[in-house]
């Protein structure tokens, strides 16, 4: 995720990612100074983004301009120097690793699983406070989201959704929910409608206009929460087949309503010929474009959040971000969840040369939008070699602070991902995704290092282009996901200016082989752990809210 619009990348109790793109947020000091270390690996032939942390040398870039490109925002001014590039290319005789099983194979859910949480806990355990204050709030950047009536009908998506527990969207880089609909016919269209999340206590700033719902059709709604963790609340929860848990174990960021029923719809229609999924392209360097479910692509809390995007009034109102709302409402500001989903649409591919999935949209600026539904069809057809699929090692997924197979379940069938067997030792799978991410994403992020320094920043507190901001995300990745747990050493070394923000990364392309130490999650069963001992699940770094479940907030 990324947090300058989760992904934009994440947070979770006082555990966050802080790599996400929702609204634009400072790096907290502790990972600036952690990214600060500049890691020493050995092996492999490194590629180097040569700017100095103390003044930068400025190059011209490969391209002749330092600018960014493309229809993603501006760079801030700290982020206009092009670094310069080096790459000698690797030993020819370095040593392959044979890529680790992916666990992608096997069938999705046919049924709904997990649950709407009423005394929700959160991966730790720990309760969750439904009675805050605002302060409290601002501390815990744990919220509720009340859901209307009826949430899967035309009017039921129109009436907003209300942020609560002292959360609000004001306070949205912390606090803000989205809410993204995805809608099928069964004659196989698609159109994506994003349902307002307005303060409780408020009213909207533009009344919703409903969408037009062909009968039969299969409709998927996906939250996306810029905060730790987000509770469902209300009757229409139950109404729209929501879950937002396993039991009371809280999904940190990730819920969705009518998940499993979208997907075997949208699965079968495939199926038959009747939705067409559009091929993802070839890149600008040669290669298939890429998807959410390529380990070039994922972070430490893989297909979370969503593209939706709203306007806020002077007033702490909020509309639906459509043309007309913008050209209404003078003076708005638009609030933005970190996501994948919106790092893939709005920057890499761009960047390369590609065109991520979209649909209809009337409540986007442009008419048309991608959204987190769009992304995992797109992957679900498209994906090919090792691919990604939410692990058991996702902060997210875990239960009293060890692994889960089952929730690691639930947060898949919200995303039509195979399911893990019962007995899946979910150390392995956590191995074995750290592994395929280090061998993997370097030498990708390596092969488009040149068009990348030339695009904007998702979050420019991160990283000063895309490029470092893709360094710093996959270092921090490796240290959220405990991967070093399992022998593996970042391969990552990143720069970062007296601000915290990247201004160059070196990668060590090298591969690695992932070890399982014996002590590692006794009995690897559904719900066993080690609780997060020094070869368990990853410790939790005091890091709270998007920021800092995903330190690069996306």
């Amino acid at each position: 995720m990324l947090s300058g619009h989760r992904s934009a990348w994440r947070r979770r109790g006082r555990n966050s990612r802080a790599a996400r793109i929702a609204v634009p947020l400072a790096i907290p000091m502790a990972l600036g100074l952690t990214l600060g270390i500049v890691l020493a690996v050995s092996g492999g032939n490194p590629t180097t983004i040569s700017q100095s942390a103390a003044g930068s040398t400025t190059c011209a870039s490969p391209s002749g301009s330092p600018a960014a490109s493309g229809g993603a925002a501006a760079a801030s001014p700290a982020a206009s120097p092009s670094p310069c590039a080096s790459s000698s290319g690797d030993p020819a005789a370095a040593a392959v690793v044979p890529p680790a099983p992916s666990f992608a194979n096997g069938q999705v859910a046919f049924r709904q699983l997990g649950d709407v949480a009423t005394n929700p806990v959160d991966g730790t355990g720990a309760a969750i406070n439904l009675n805050q204050t605002a302060a409290q709030a601002a501390a815990s950047m744990n919220c509720t989201l009340t859901v209307p009536a009826r949430p899967l009908t035309a009017r039921g998506l129109a009436t907003p959704w209300q942020l609560g527990d002292g959360c609000s969207m004001t306070n949205a880089g912390t606090e803000g929910a989205f809410v993204e609909a995805t809608i099928l016919s069964p004659d196989g269209q698609l159109q994506v409608y994003n349902p307002l999340v307005i303060t409780a206590g408020t009213t909207p700033a533009a009344t919703p206009a409903p969408p037009t719902i062909a009968r039969g059709s299969a409709v998927i709604i996906d939250m996306g929460f810029n905060g730790t963790n987000l509770v469902l609340q209300g009757r229409g929860a139950r109404q729209g087949n929501c879950v937002d848990a396993l039991g009371q174990s809280l999904i940190g960021q990730v819920s969705a309503c009518n998940a499993v029923n979208f997907y075997r719809m949208a699965d079968q229609e495939i199926a038959n010929g009747t939705l067409t999924v559009p091929a993802l392209g070839t890149s600008a360097d040669g290669q298939p474009c890429l998807d959410v479910r390529n380990f070039a692509v994922i972070d430490q809390d893989q297909s979370d959040n969503v593209i939706s995007q709203y306007l806020l009034n002077a007033n702490g109102q909020t509309a639906q971000s459509t043309a007309a709302n913008a050209a209404a409402i003078a003076g708005s500001t638009a609030l933005n969840n970190g996501s994948d989903d919106k790092l893939l649409a709005g920057f890499l591919d761009p960047a390369n040369g590609c065109t991520a999935f979209s649909a209809p949209d009337s409540t986007s600026p442009s008419g048309t939008s991608g959204s987190q539904a769009l992304n995992e069809l797109s992957a679900h057809v498209n994906a090919q070699g090792t691919i990604a699929v939410v692990p058991a090692n996702d902060e997210m997924t875990l239960v009293g602070n060890a692994f889960s197979v089952a929730k690691t379940n639930v947060y898949r069938s919200l995303v039509d991902q195979p399911l893990l067997p019962g007995n899946t030792d979910a150390a392995t799978v956590a191995a074995d995704y750290c592994q395929n991410m280090v061998n993997i994403q370097p030498a990708q992020n390596k092969l488009d290092m040149i068009r990348e320094l030339n695009f904007a920043s998702p979050v420019p507190a991160v990283g000063n282009t895309l490029a470092t901001f893709m360094g710093a995300r996959l270092s921090a990745s490796f240290m959220v996901l405990g991967c070093a747990n399992f022998g593996l050493t970042n391969p990552v070394a990143v720069t970062v200016d007296n601000n915290g923000v990247a201004t160059a990364v070196t990668y060590n392309t090298a591969q690695q082989k992932a070890a399982v130490p014996a002590a590692a999650n006794p009995g690897g069963g559904s719900n066993g752990g080690s609780g997060g001992g020094p070869s368990g699940p990853p410790r939790r770094h005091d890091r709270r809210g998007h920021r800092f479940d995903n330190p690069s907030q996306m």
